[in-house]
């Protein structure tokens, strides 16, 4: 043994060898080992770096190699550059040959289909000869440092500065090499910034001037403030934005310009802002919407000549035979006759356009006469039957868990907008056992029929369609049968709903209203070991069992989604955060009848719930590289009346899993400081699911792109979940205000993701660190961890394979 570990020793020296940045270096040249920034006391020290023309490889540890170099290195073992060159002149010399019988044969399929794939190919062979093979483009070559990009760095710098206020700025650099390595020094002489001082806008236009005055506040350029140029660029976009909705179609930020008058001894800038006036006329004026028109094209030349005409609330409709509602259309045109012209409802009625999914695309167009504007709605409706076929993958408990969905859509259903739509759903999903089974496969089986109404559903009240139009209204209808084949039961349900969904201008928020989830559940098969789970906790006072029993159970819920600068856009550059509101009243109807309450004798259960679960996310970018990433999760379920202490099984929270705590097996987590019962694996082999009525969760990841594909992340984790009251099958596990901060579970660990911007794998190694089930003083337990036993106990490092980021 101590022979084999000598030799995988000396290999691991001998492949950071090998993989040494420095390896093979030409005399004179040097690897790029660092960039040093000194001198910056006021700019902005993220934003200077971000404009490097050359970055230092980023490196493993303790080495010389780099991730990313070993990869480009061994695509370069398997790169030819000859032979891409050979295979992409004979590949155009085909496609040519191609082209040439196509010009005689322009309706040969054969001839059509090859030319694309040809096409396909030189794209693909162009990509390669400029970059590489996929190795190549996924890693990266080593960084030798180039004088002419030290030195465009230094101007990209001093225009930085220059754009900042630091107009007396000054910006050098030094190059200090050792061996074959070399550190580029920065320095920066800032000296002060030139701050604004008056604010002057120069215009013949009164309308305009009026405008400008009234929304000084939001103003980009105020005095007082230090120069700089991006805020003269925002404010140009947001008065053209102002003057836009204010009717000034022909108005674009070309007729803003700006004179800047320097005094260089007290470092002051006084700003002359001039509104141009046109060529084409004397001023800028406003126009009006003088007429609408809504053209549904056919889609195709066969119903060219079979129209029809029609006129509603002042917009003229031109349909083919398949004829839309004019009464939907109208409430989605966020503008109308003799109205002042408007840009935000024009993007707006695109949208919302959009939204009903019943249109190719939606084009909306303008004719002047004078300043009077006709508007042009041009459509092209969509397919009126659409089937999607998706097979994918999961992975949830580091199981592959394959599906199969099937949706058929019927657009237009009734012809007034709504969607009929079949969903189907099979699959395969990786469970933790809530017996002591380890992990296994739980097979599922889902279909459901909707109908979706673009519009709200509501009775006694014709003017909703008009008045809500804005708001994207949405009413689904919905039957579904779900089915789930797990290792301790099978369950089964009827399911029947009806939800109202809206959203605000430009779906910052969206809202859904389920005002009907009714549900029929059996769970006609239950293994002999997890009936006996169940019997033990009933003997001990615990009636989970009747969560398990036939029932019928309904709620009224709702949801807000509150998104901020577009969160889950990981490309996005701008702080973004998102706030889900969950509420949720469960057998809401009983309050009004005598049902009995659950008991040892019953047969049929029913259950009564109120719930409230808040979700926050936060993602912050360092830099073009770097990101923070933040959750905060809380939830509570309260059973009361018939329900007796019990909620169904579904409604329970539980902590733990690739999603929640990582360093704890999925559903395994607390409750509080309850000790599960061990299986014969060791002291983190938990054997039973946790079901609890209360739950909190935070996360926290630090995020940063390594090499292409490759990104890496860091994170800590803490949260536990509680029972509501005592459970005398559980001591510990109940929340007590006195204590729940010494219950907080707390895990941490490293994480690598590949993100291929369709798909994104999770790899995440997390290990607990406190454990709120071992006695008080004993909790600490990151310390098991050492240089001899690298993950602890058995058990207390959890690897995470899964689809998506976690949050």
């Amino acid at each position: 043994m101590k022979f084999t570990k000598y030799i995988l020793f000396i290999f691991v020296l001998w492949a950071m060898h090998a993989c040494s940045l420095s390896k093979n270096l030409p005399e004179g040249k040097y690897v790029l080992e660092n960039n040093k920034l000194k001198g910056v006391e006021k700019a902005n020290h993220l934003e200077i770096e971000s404009l490097y023309f050359q970055e230092p490889n980023t490196k493993i540890p303790l080495t010389n190699s780099s991730l990313g170099v070993t990869i480009y290195r061994i695509g370069e073992v398997f790169y030819d550059s000859a032979k891409v060159n050979d295979k992409l002149e004979a590949k155009t010399t085909e496609l040519l040959e191609v082209k040439a019988s196509l010009n005689e044969l322009p309706d040969d399929r054969k001839l059509i289909k090859k030319r694309d794939k040809l096409q396909t190919k030189i794209q693909d062979l162009r990509k390669m000869e400029e970059y590489g093979n996929f190795l190549m483009r996924t890693g990266n070559p080593v960084t030798i440092l180039d004088s002419s990009q030290t030195k465009k760095t230094v101007t990209e710098i001093g225009n930085y500065l220059y754009n900042k206020g630091f107009l007396d700025s000054d910006v050098s650099f030094e190059v200090e090499t050792k061996k074959k390595k070399a550190d580029v020094i920065y320095t920066i002489t800032e000296r002060e910034p030139y701050l604004l001082d008056s604010i002057y806008t120069n215009s013949v236009n009164e309308g305009l001037l009026k405008l400008v005055n009234s929304t000084k506040k939001e103003s980009f350029i105020k005095k007082g403030d230090s120069y700089d140029q991006s805020n003269f660029t925002r404010e140009r976009d947001r008065l053209e934005e102002l003057f836009k909705n204010n009717g000034y179609f022909m108005f674009t930020k070309s007729f803003i310009d700006y004179n800047l008058y320097y005094d260089t001894t007290s470092k002051k800038i006084n700003v002359e802002q001039r509104l141009l006036k046109p060529s084409f006329t004397e001023k800028h004026e406003i126009y009006k919407i003088d007429s609408i028109t809504f053209k549904v094209s056919p889609p195709s030349d066969v119903f060219i000549d079979e129209k029809r005409r029609t006129n509603y609330r002042a917009i003229d409709f031109t349909f083919y035979k398949d004829r839309f509602s004019e009464k939907l259309l109208s409430s989605r045109v966020l503008f109308d006759e003799g109205e002042n012209y408007e840009r935000i409802n024009i993007v707006e009625t695109q949208k919302q356009l959009s939204n009903l999914d019943l249109f190719r695309y939606i084009n909306i167009s303008f004719d002047t006469v004078g300043t009077s504007l006709t508007a042009k709605i041009l459509t092209q409706p969509n397919q009126k039957y659409q089937l999607t076929n998706q097979l994918g993958l999961s992975i949830t408990e580091q199981l592959p868990g394959p599906f199969f969905s099937m949706v058929l859509r019927n657009r237009n259903f009734f012809r007034a907008g709504e969607i009929l739509e079949f969903n189907t759903r099979i699959g395969y999903e990786g469970v933790a056992s809530a017996t002591d089974q380890g992990v296994y496969q739980s097979k599922e089986f889902g279909v459901s029929a909707s109908v979706i109404f673009p519009r709200f559903l509501m009775p006694f009240y014709e003017g909703s369609l008009q008045k809500y139009g804005r708001f994207n209204p949405n009413t689904r209808t919905q039957l579904g049968y779900n089915y789930t084949n797990r290792p301790e039961y099978t369950r089964s349900g009827l399911n029947a709903k009806l939800a109202y969904t809206w959203a605000t201008r430009g779906n910052r928020t969206q809202f859904t209203i389920n005002a009907a989830d009714i549900n029929y559940i059996r769970t006609p098969q239950i293994s002999d070991e997890f009936s006996q789970v169940l019997l033990d906790l009933e003997s001990q006072g615990n009636n989970l069992i009747w969560s398990f029993l036939p029932s019928f159970i309904s709620s009224v819920s709702g949801q807000s989604i509150i998104n901020f600068n577009n969160y889950g856009n990981y490309n996005s550059s701008n702080k973004a955060t998102l706030l889900k509101l969950f509420v949720e009243s469960g057998g809401t109807t009983l309050n009004f009848m005598n049902a009995p309450s659950n008991s040892e004798t019953t047969d049929f259960a029913r259950f009564q719930w109120l719930k409230l679960q808040a979700d926050f996310r936060r993602y912050h970018p360092l830099n073009e590289k770097s990101t923070i990433a933040y959750r905060a999760n809380f939830g509570i379920a309260n059973p009361y009346g018939v329900s007796n202490g019990i909620l169904p099984y579904e409604k329970y929270f539980f902590a733990g899993g690739g999603t929640s705590i990582r360093a704890w097996q999925a559903r395994r987590l607390g409750p509080g400081s309850y000790t599960p019962p061990i299986g014969e694996s060791g002291r983190y082999d938990y054997a039973f699911e946790q079901p609890a009525e209360m739950i909190v969760e935070t996360m926290l990841e630090y995020r940063r792109n390594l090499v292409g594909y490759f990104d890496m992340a860091v994170f800590i984790d803490a949260g536990n979940s509680w029972v509501i009251g005592v459970d005398n099958s559980r001591p510990g596990a109940d929340f007590r205000f006195d204590r729940f901060y010494k219950e907080i579970a707390l895990g941490t660990g490293v994480g690598l993701r590949m993100d291929f911007n369709f798909l994104v794998v999770r790899l995440d190694l997390a290990t607990k660190a406190f454990d709120p089930s071992m006695p008080e003083g004993q909790r600490w337990i990151l310390d098991n961890l050492s240089f001899n036993n690298l993950f602890g106990l058995k058990g207390q490092t959890v690897l995470n394979f899964g689809i998506g980021y976690p949050f």
